[in-house]
């Protein structure tokens, strides 16, 4: 990276509100960034797109639409932008739907996250940020 160019960040779960605002801040201050988003139905979809697509106003952004836990996808998409911080929010939340549906848990919360990490040992970057859920 040349001092002139954009810096890049990689944000999962950036069509949540947590992650679309911290994308829309990065993107005003001139980051590249990519956001990466299972739009799952547990919260409402459609403000999910609502939110890829305005962020996808700016030139700078890149929306992915995966599950972490798809093999390959984040060893993929982090060789492929090389970010310098990566802000890893995607995850499967609310304590009471775990009861009701557990696995979803493993899958998003502990297989994501640990693919995740794997694919930034692979391709390490400056700053890992990582946000716990409720769960």
């Amino acid at each position: 990276m040349t001092l002139s160019s954009p810096r890049r960040a990689l944000i999962t779960g950036s069509a949540g509100f947590i992650g679309y605002h911290l994308a829309r801040r990065l993107l005003a201050e001139g980051w590249q960034v990519t956001g990466l988003d299972a739009m799952t139905d547990y919260y409402e979809v459609a403000l999910k797109r609502a939110r890829h697509a305005a962020l996808a106003e700016n030139p700078g952004f890149t929306a992915v639409e995966g599950r972490i836990e798809e093999a390959g996808l984040l060893d993929r998409l982090v060789a492929e932008t090389r970010p310098e911080i990566v802000v890893h929010l995607a995850a499967q939340a609310g304590v009471r739907h775990s009861i009701d549906a557990p696995e979803s848990y493993v899958e998003a919360n502990l297989i994501g996250s640990f693919r995740l990490i794997e694919a930034l040992r692979a391709t390490p970057c400056a700053h890992l940020m990582m946000a716990s859920t409720s769960s």
